[in-house]
Parts: C-alpha cells; structure tokens; sequence
C-alpha cells in the first residue's frame, strides 16, 4: 500500500488539494486580526457616532424585555413555559448586532484588543472615550425604552405585570451574585464576538444561541438589565439607589471583567505566543533532512 509519511491521505489531485486548502477554517490568528481590525475602526469613530449609535442600541435592547413580557403574559404560568419565553431575550441582540449598532459590552472585546496589541497612553485614552460614550448612551436608551413603555397605553394589564416580575426576578439577586453572574454574561458576549467571524453565514444562530443560554441561566447583563429594573424604578417598587448599587455597578464590572480581563486577555495570550507564520503545503512538502547543505 502506498503511504505518505506525513500521514496525508495519497493520491490527491491538485484540484482536490486546493479544495482541502480553501476549507479549513480560519486561525485563532486570523480572527484575532479581524476582531483587532474591528475595534480599531471603532476607536476611531467621532463621539457624535459613537453616541447616537450607542442611543439607537438602548433603545433597541428594549425589544428583550418587550418579547419576554408578551410572551410570559401569553403563555400558561409554569416553568416549562418559562424555558419558551426565555427566547424573547434574543430579540434585542439580534437587532442590535445585525443593525451593527454600538452595544457596550460587545465593545469590551473587540475594542480591547487593539489596546492590548499596542498598550499606548493614547489607545487605553480611545478605550475609555469609547466605553463612556457608549455605556452612557445604552442606559440613556434602556432608559427612556423603559419610561415609555410604562408610562404609554401601550400593553395591556397583564403585560404590564409581566415587565414587572422579570425586573423583581433580576433583583432577587445579592450584590455579590449580580458581579458573578455579570461576569458570566460578559464572557458569554465576547466568546459570541469571537465565533462570529469564522461562522458569518450562521450569525443569527449564534447570537441566538449565546443569548437564549444567558436568560436560561439569568446571568446578568448591565444594558438588558437597565431596562429590566428601571422599569421597577419608574413603576415606584426600587429607589434610585439600588438600581445603581445593588444592580448597575456590580453587574458593569462583572460584564468588564468577563469580557476583557479573562476572555479578551486570554485570546490575546494565546495569539502571542503562538511562533510563526503557519505551515504551508509547499513548506510541508520539504524534507529538512534531505536539503543539501
């Protein structure tokens, strides 16, 4: 039997070969290039871009708690149920990242990167510039999204209700499981970030797919989450004060925390101590041993 030493399968044509070559999937490499990229052209974004973009991305995430509400009010009270209305929290990150709008913590990893690449006075400057320009818009969106859908005849007594209990469920949690599970959601966000360029023809499913896991697993999230517990703010159930403290802080610095310092930083890591170009099939095809000196 005729067999290759370096354990390739024989007798491919060169037609086959190349079809192998155009199928792998892209390096760890090459999509750090491309999120890097990414952030990069959004460091360089002016403040009135950044903002209305960011507004228009609060304002979206509205949709989460929208979907969720009419859903838990429709569907029969149990728990089976609740595994279906979970899905509603998919609306607002499917419009948000397919209308390629400024979402805070989607920017804790591709916004990172360029930093860590080149760690620069001026780049950690374009960092924070960013992310207050951007989180300060979001939660102005949230906000008002939140306000409107109160204070408007808009839904019904029941749906009414049913906003109301996703925010009550939100606050059931302690200071500290807010920063945990923000952590969580912030690394969830930023492994979705980071599968979406090697996979652009399943987009959707992925954004779905992180996203439906985050509400199953009620981790917390600071733009989803501002919408959901201001509205207990502007109904009268929860003083301003608790919004910020026992919700907001812990679950923003969690969100940072498991978006740049542990997945972003990791990527990174791993991208720098790789050695090397990669192989390439005319590299693999020279014996080292029989080149003649």
């Amino acid at each position: 039997m005729n067999t290759q030493k370096d354990g390739k399968t024989p007798n491919l044509s060169a037609e086959e070969q190349q079809d192998v070559d155009q199928n792998q999937p892209p390096r760890a490499a090459v999509l750090h290039e491309i999120i890097r990229t990414q952030g990069d052209q959004e460091l360089e974004r002016s403040v009135a871009a950044l903002w209305w973009s960011a507004l228009a991305a609060g304002l979206t995430m509205g949709l989460s708690l929208m979907a969720m509400g009419l859903l838990n009010s429709r569907l029969p009270d149990s728990e089976a149920f609740k595994v279906i209305a979970s899905f509603g929290y998919c609306a607002g990150f499917l419009a948000v990242i397919l209308a390629r709008q400024q979402l805070f913590t989607e920017n804790t990893l591709t916004a990172v990167l360029p930093v860590m690449t080149k760690p620069t006075l001026g780049n950690f400057g374009r960092l924070l510039r960013l992310w207050t320009v951007v989180l300060f818009g979001n939660l102005c969106g949230t906000l008002l999204v939140a306000y409107v859908m109160l204070h408007l005849p808009i839904f019904d007594t029941k749906t009414d209700a049913a906003f109301l209990e996703i925010g009550r469920k939100v606050m059931e949690n302690s200071t500290s499981q807010m920063f945990a599970k923000g952590i969580i959601s912030g690394w969830m966000i930023a492994t979705m970030v980071w599968m979406i360029p090697s996979m652009e023809s399943a987009k959707m499913w992925i954004i779905i797919l992180i996203t439906y896991l985050m509400a199953l697993g009620d981790f917390t999230h600071i733009v989803v989450g501002s919408a959901e517990v201001s509205y207990l703010v502007f109904a009268g159930e929860l003083p301003w004060k608790d919004f910020w403290l026992v919700f907001a802080g812990p679950t923003l610095a969690g969100n940072i925390i498991g978006g740049s310092f542990i997945f972003a930083l990791l990527s990174h890591a791993q991208i720098r101590s790789e050695s090397g170009p990669p192989t390439t099939s005319a590299d693999q095809k020279t014996d080292p041993q029989q080149v003649k000196k």
